[in-house]
């Protein structure tokens, strides 16, 4: 049953791979597999590992995924709904207007940094769902476009690995106490600039981002769409300052991320009912920048798409197998295990897990590491940890929360992603990588 259950994962993943060539959306086979994984494991009658990592009751360890993978969803639909409302009332056309370079490089340039900060702001996820919404209205040939989101994802997986907001794998370590905020921003920042910089200096000698961005060919309406309204301003504030709500809404409560989310969007929501969007505004045109609206616009394929992916990846993570010491641990905790056997260089096996996280969500391999050592708070271990698995995502489209969302956004096909971006995610990668273990090893 268990090579049923690895067998399982790996059709699903590759169906997902090549869902263009296969015509079919790549939700389908994520939301096939996340459901078979656990019926081959309670056919099988398998044990599963629960979160305190011994073995616990099915039904127990299936609500404690779904209640971990729900939070994720509710977060992302509460933040998708807030840009929605932004961009309904034309908020980013504040920013937007302001940018009027037509360069390619300098429009790139200009965007990473912004993704970049906005990441360590908020979240990656977050940031790249605002980023997208930027580009439609800065680069409106998709055929460019997705250039500037795929090195947007680079750029904002690299500005959330420095802060202990900015991703979910290095909320979990802070949360867990294994890295402090000062300590995170001051090892890891230079390695994710260095992330970063690697790549936007190849990308001005790549074709796609030289010369001029293409006109629309729908130059006057588009032109009407940037102009900004009478709640433009107020919409992108609050909306921006409802999302870097979020993060100090659960540092003073401590309560789960999704909770604030809640509370912000119920007041993005209560503020859009009373801002009057134009001078001659009226009943009839309001459901145009209401809420409902806004809800209607989000990609429900790609929640779904989520659902499916997250749930199979838990399967994977419960199902228990027969560790080094004799006792049950989860599948993936075992895979952790043997890597570490198998490659001594703690600092390989590190790099080896950032790639895994391309591969594999880095929500479990991350949980696995920290149950695997007994490092003290701030060790390098951590802070290592948490920059490989949060820039490693960047390698694979499907590797990281931004890339997710990015690809559900903006169609971008997984195969094109390999061959464009892949390589220069790779190269920024191990640039960062190199650049913290000589810093580890001069600076400590």
């Amino acid at each position: 049953m268990l090579i049923g259950l690895i067998l399982c994962f790996i059709l699903g993943y590759v169906t997902i791979v090549f869902e263009h060539p296969l015509k079919l959306d790549k939700t389908v086979p994520a939301l096939i597999m996340g459901a078979l994984c656990w019926a081959i494991v309670a056919a099988g009658h398998m044990d599963v590992v629960g979160a305190d990592h011994h073995i616990g009751e099915m039904d127990d360890v299936l609500l404690h995924h779904i209640g971990k993978v729900a939070e994720i969803l509710f977060f992302l639909i509460g933040a998708m709904t807030i840009v929605e409302l932004v961009d309904l009332h034309r908020g980013f056309s504040v920013i937007t207007n302001r940018i009027r370079t037509t360069n390619k490089f300098k429009m790139l340039v200009l965007i990473s940094i912004l993704a970049f900060f906005l990441s360590a702001t908020l979240d990656n996820l977050a940031s790249t769902i605002v980023l997208v919404s930027l580009l439609r209205r800065l680069v409106p040939e998709k055929t460019e476009r997705i250039w500037f989101v795929s090195m947007g994802v680079i750029a904002a997986n690299a500005g959330g690995a420095w802060s202990p907001i900015g991703d979910v794998t290095t909320t979990m370590l802070w949360i867990g106490e294994k890295v402090t905020t000062g300590g995170l921003i001051q090892r890891l920042v230079l390695p994710s600039i260095v992330c970063l910089i690697i790549p936007l200096v190849i990308a001005k000698f790549l074709p796609a981002f030289k010369g001029n961005i293409t006109p629309s060919k729908r130059d006057f309406e588009k032109g009407l769409e940037n102009e900004k309204l009478s709640s433009s301003k107020i919409m992108l504030f609050v909306g921006l300052g409802a999302l870097v709500f979020v993060p100090i809404f659960k540092s003073l409560t401590h309560l789960p991320p999704y909770v604030g989310m809640m509370l912000s969007l119920g007041i993005v929501w209560l503020i859009s009912e009373y801002v009057h969007p134009e001078e001659d505004f009226d009943e009839e045109r309001k459901h145009l920048y209401s809420a409902h609206n806004a809800l209607s616009r989000i990609e429900m394929s790609s929640i779904l798409f989520f659902l499916g992916i997250l749930v199979a990846v838990a399967a994977l993570e419960s199902a228990a197998v027969m560790g080094s010491h004799g006792e049950k641990i989860g599948l993936l905790m075992s895979v952790a295990e043997g890597l570490q056997a198998a490659v001594p260089n703690q600092d390989i096996v590190i790099i080896i897990l950032g790639f895994l996280s391309a591969i594999i969500d880095n929500v479990p391999l991350v949980a696995a590491s920290m149950g695997m050592y007994v490092e003290p708070t701030d060790s390098s271990l951590w802070h290592f940890i948490a920059f490989s698995a949060g820039t490693g995502g960047s390698m694979l489209i499907i590797g990281s929360a931004a890339g997710v969302a990015a690809m559900g956004m903006e169609k971008i096909d997984f195969i094109w992603y390999l061959k464009n971006i892949a390589w220069l995610a790779l190269l920024g990668f191990l640039g960062g990588c190199f650049t913290f273990i000589f810093m580890n090893n001069f600076f400590s």
